[in-house]
């Protein structure tokens, strides 16, 4: 259930429309889990949100049969609409943005892409889910002559093809008619970086990622972990989280088990290269922000004092050696992390089959 919003949030212009009432802004609860059907959840954890302090209380369950993990009574498109758009006057952490950002630095597009060299260089690339497409940008340097085109649910894609980074933008989901009949089996590679995550339904974005792909093509797909042994340290100051954002987790097995199943072939996997050490800094900087005065915000009822806000800006400052130490802490531990149970992400590259040849019918006599 959501926290009501106060009245002053939908009276600020500057904020734009407001989701007042649980109604509009969550779904009804589930009592099964979406991806196995099992009706054993348990609870993970329930949050507001931590990270851009909008208002509402969040709830993550899991499935104690498959492991599946999943924003549950999930937001509507309205609550999702909101939570995901920026805010004019919305407060920011700095802080917290710039570890969050590790995941779309430049050097983890390269290590991804380099991932795909070993396959030879593709005639044809889609990005999904690719905003700016930073990471066709990064690739790049890897294909030259690839052509490269994104999907992604804003017109940044289109800003993107305008700076010259993909060939063709795509506004909608992969899983829209229109565009999944406009893209189906013409790339030799589909990439979800990150993607699977931000989707309402990842089984259905998965299928949608295949039928895009031509027989024989690859599928590069990065995700979080839900099993990382930092979800259960960290609990609701585990970064990658990020409520009310990031609607569903899929442990390795799931997402394997049902590339198979649609007769896929798992070339690689694993947690070593897709790991983010961020999980120590992003919990310090959550926790930081949080044992400070509440920042102003349009859907405040009571904005803070000049002295509030002076006070919170002065103590982020000084709580940033905090947020460094964590960082360089991260960055030490990473090469063993990645080894252990500790690691947050995995990397799965698969093959989608080819249509079996028919053997040629002996001729008659």
């Amino acid at each position: 259930m959501s926290a009501p919003v106060p009245p002053a949030a939908h009276a600020s212009a500057a904020a734009g429309p407001v989701p007042h009432g649980s109604a509009r802004v969550h779904e009804p609860r589930r009592e099964d889990c979406p991806w196995c059907g099992s009706t054993r959840l348990r609870n993970r954890l329930r949050t507001g949100d931590l990270r851009r302090h909008r208002p509402g209380l969040f709830t993550v369950d899991a499935c104690r049969e498959c492991g599946h993990t999943f924003q549950n009574p999930r937001l509507t498109a309205e609550g999702l609409a909101f939570h995901r758009r920026a805010v004019r006057g919305a407060p920011r952490d700095p802080a917290t943005e710039r570890v969050l950002a590790l995941h779309a630095s430049p050097q983890r597009h390269r290590a991804a892409a380099r991932a795909m060299l070993r396959f030879g260089e593709p005639e044809s690339w889609l990005d999904v889910g690719t905003g700016l497409a930073r990471f066709p940008q990064a690739a790049r340097e890897f294909f030259p002559y690839t052509s490269f085109d994104g999907t992604d649910l804003t017109a940044r894609v289109e800003r993107a093809r305008e700076l010259g980074r993909v060939e063709e933008a795509h506004v909608g989901s992969l899983t829209d008619p229109r565009v999944a009949a406009r893209l189906a089996a013409r790339y030799d590679v589909v990439s979800l970086l990150h993607h699977l995550e931000h989707a309402t339904d990842p089984r259905a974005e998965l299928h949608a990622a295949l039928d895009a792909l031509r027989p024989g093509g690859h599928l590069l797909v990065e995700t979080l972990d839900p099993r990382c042994a930092f979800a259960a340290l960290l609990g609701r100051w585990w970064l990658p989280y990020d409520q009310p954002r990031r609607l569903h987790l899929l442990p390795p097995r799931n997402l394997r088990a049902e590339l198979q199943a649609r007769g896929c072939a798992i070339v690689t996997a694993g947690h070593r290269a897709a790991h983010v050490p961020h999980d120590l800094a992003g919990a310090t900087a959550l926790a930081l922000s949080h044992a400070l005065p509440a920042p102003d915000a349009p859907w405040r009822a009571v904005p803070p004092t000049p002295f509030q806000r002076h006070l919170r800006t002065v103590l982020l400052r000084a709580g940033t050696p905090l947020v460094v130490a964590a960082a360089l802490t991260d960055l030490a531990l990473a090469p063993v992390v990645r080894h252990t149970p500790f690691a947050n992400a995995y990397r799965i590259v698969a093959r989608k089959p080819k249509p079996a040849r028919r053997r040629p019918r002996p001729a008659r006599r």
